[in-house]
């Protein structure tokens, strides 16, 4: 009884919306294959089935979703503030979104959902959730991805969603750049050819109004000192040489250090990243900037709870997955989390 008590009063303090103290939170997770469990034949979903050579079934579903709550709950918990907007990947639809702001503990938030099925062939998604009462949303589109000397190439979509925080201007993107398949040298181009386009749709923005404070997150399959990420986006990790319209990159400095997201090789990457525009660090006083972290000399957050990480075996170390192979595990995904702070 007093464990239900301690948590009810968790939900209502962390429910409790941002005061003048409590800055907004945004986060990214790539939450690694979180598929239903029923064959859609449109997509090649099958390998997550009952039928599937990875027995992919309800009792591993719940485990899976109550996983992703766990985090998600105590990324807000650790500071009493649910994340104003979330980015996923590799989603399946927006079935699976539902049961997640659904969990007992992510319902207080009453969550919303931005998603449209990509045509990506297998048929994972990206998305956003976000808190209807710190974002009021305007408008939101899924921009499809564009690799000009591949036309027929499918992959994740550029989701983008526009609204006002503290009655600002907020542009959002979320994305899942193509991955590494056939090595990093050989596949870059299609990463540096969406870095492009995202730059592209960030000036176009900045042009009708400037004042428009743009956030960018995903899973770029790079890290911030790749061409796709310094060149193609233009994501500076040096926040004294930003000139108006630049990205900044607080992972830059963060991969510099010797941290990761995600584990290869017995190397850490970061390609997990959250990058923003130049007028979140340099705004006028009174207005919304990114903020660090209390006690952190970086302007980003990745989250490294200890259950996160396989304790044992030829993995120890690495983020603890939900399958090894065919193998299920239990765990969580093969990337951390990230999340950075925007306050006035």
């Amino acid at each position: 009884m007093k464990k239900q008590l301690f948590i009810l009063s968790l939900f209502m303090l962390i429910a409790g919306g941002v005061d003048a103290q409590k800055p907004y939170k945004v986060m990214f997770w790539n939450i690694e294959n979180f598929f239903d469990t029923v064959d859609d034949p449109e997509v090649r979903d099958d390998e997550f089935t009952p039928e599937g050579p990875k027995a992919w079934n309800d009792a591993k579903y719940a485990k899976k979703l109550s996983n992703v709550e766990r985090v998600i709950f105590d990324v807000a918990a650790q500071d009493r503030i649910y994340p104003a907007v979330i980015g996923f990947s590799e989603v399946e639809n927006r079935s699976v979104l539902e049961d997640i702001v659904s969990t007992p503990k992510l319902a207080p938030a009453s969550y919303r959902i931005v998603h449209y099925d990509s045509p990506e062939a297998r048929g994972v998604d990206v998305a956003f959730i976000y808190r209807p009462d710190q974002l009021k949303l305007e408008g939101s589109y899924p921009v499809k991805a564009d690799v000009p000397s591949l036309p027929n190439f499918r992959t994740r979509d550029i989701l983008t969603m526009w609204g006002t925080i503290d009655e600002e201007p907020f542009y959002f993107m979320v994305v899942h750049w193509p991955s590494r398949l056939g090595g990093k040298d050989a596949s870059e181009f299609k990463r540096v050819a969406l870095g492009e386009q995202m730059r592209r749709l960030a000036d176009s923005v900045l042009m009708q109004n400037p004042k428009t404070k743009i956030v960018a997150m995903g899973d770029f399959n790079d890290d911030p000192t790749d061409p796709s990420m310094e060149e193609a986006l233009g994501a500076k990790g040096n926040a004294k040489q930003l000139i108006e319209g630049d990205f900044f990159n607080p992972y830059h400095a963060m991969l510099r250090a010797g941290m990761g997201t995600l584990a290869y090789g017995d190397a850490w990457n970061i390609f997990d990243n959250i990058v923003v525009t130049e007028n979140l660090i340099n705004a006028e006083k009174g207005k919304l900037k990114l903020q660090k972290p209390k006690g952190s000399k970086f302007y980003g957050a990745i989250f490294r709870a200890h259950y996160l990480f396989q304790k044992e075996g030829q993995y120890k170390g690495y983020p603890l997955r939900t399958y090894v192979s065919n193998s299920f595990q239990g765990g969580y995904s093969d990337h951390l989390p990230v999340y950075i702070y925007i306050a006035k």
